[in-house]
């Protein structure tokens, strides 16, 4: 009995894996954001460059789900090309020496109403910290030509100076001239790859 039920299980675990479904991360409808306090009394948003990667989900069990991405932080754009080429220097992302943030899901939880914690590794900066992402429901599939997608919008927010982007002034008034607290927001839309062929 010990031989078959082996084998059984083994079958089974290897519809599962086949049921895993591969999705690339769409450039072109993608986009990595940022928000942080300028001054105490305003906040300057902006964005980050191309953003690539790609995500395993079975359409069903989220939380068997993984995601791998990673952020051109060289393409950062604020919309004023003196602040930067300021936030592209070693006084914040170093996009010379670090030119792309990264990040790894290690967890993801699934809430009742859809939505989920993505729990991961993100480094920026040569940085690693682990770090907990707020994900909207998955939408629903949408097939489009040829091609079927779905996607969400996840957000977080970071203390930057635990990444090591510490620079910052201090203003007459008090206060500090850039906040601490960066609030990031990912939209991703998600193409599905077509299955590898089964081997003979």
């Amino acid at each position: 009995m010990r031989k078959p039920l082996i084998a059984a299980l083994l079958i089974l675990a290897g519809a599962s894996a086949a049921q895993a479904q591969n999705w690339t991360i769409d450039t072109g409808h993608s986009g990595a954001h940022f928000a942080v306090r300028h001054m105490m009394v305003s906040t300057v948003r902006g964005d980050m460059g191309k953003v690539t990667g790609s995500v395993t989900f079975d359409g069903k069990n989220l939380a068997a789900a993984t995601v791998d991405a990673t952020i051109d932080v060289a393409g950062i754009s604020t919309r004023d090309d003196k602040r930067d080429a300021h936030l592209k220097s070693p006084d914040f992302f170093d996009v010379a020496t670090y030119p792309t943030m990264t990040f790894k899901s290690k967890k993801i939880t699934p809430n009742a109403d859809g939505s989920f914690k993505l729990t991961g590794d993100l480094t920026m900066r040569g940085v690693t910290k682990e770090v907990t992402l707020d994900a909207e429901a998955i939408r629903p599939v949408v097939k489009v030509g040829n091609g079927i997608r779905t996607g969400t919008t996840a957000t977080t927010k970071l203390n930057r100076q635990d990444f090591g982007v510490k620079w910052s002034r201090t203003m007459d008034g008090g206060g500090f001239v850039v906040g601490d607290e960066v609030t990031v927001t990912i939209d991703l839309e998600l193409i599905q790859q077509a299955a590898a062929p089964a081997a003979k």
